[in-house]
């Protein structure tokens, strides 16, 4: 709640072009289905696999065909806990069995983050399209 009143404050008037949800995304029932799903760090932090399963289900339900998937996590030899919980890291090849074969990966790229300590963080950000599951058979 703090958080998106933060946001709506700091956007003013332009805030009320968006349509805001506050949900535990392992419960989230989209209203509608969107072409663009951005998911900046969340993924991560999602470390039983019933949760996982439970967030690519949301997802599928929410990302229109052909919508567009963004995603970034912690990459593979980036840190093993952030703010002190513990995190999956990820690669392609990962990140493709956890969304199954309703996603195809367009396009990925590793950063590297700088904390506000002066810490090197590596990210990996992905960008995928939802598919049809038959699309090449």
């Amino acid at each position: 709640e703090n958080a998106i009143a933060s946001v709506k404050k700091r956007l003013g008037d332009s805030a009320k072009s968006i349509e805001w949800f506050e949900s535990d995304i392992t419960q989230f029932d989209a209203p509608q289905k969107f072409s663009l799903w951005h998911d900046r760090a969340l993924f991560h932090f999602l470390t039983d696999p019933s949760d996982r399963k439970s967030y690519v289900k949301a997802l599928k339900n929410a990302l229109r065909p052909e919508g567009h998937l963004i995603i970034a996590t912690f990459a593979i030899g980036g840190p093993e806990k952030c703010s002190g919980l513990e995190i999956v890291q990820y690669d392609s090849e990962k990140m493709i069995a956890e969304l199954g074969d309703n996603f195809e990966l367009v396009e990925e790229r590793n950063e590297v983050h700088i904390t506000p300590a002066n810490k090197e963080q590596k990210f990996i950000f992905f960008r995928f399209l939802k598919v049809p599951k038959n699309r090449y058979t």
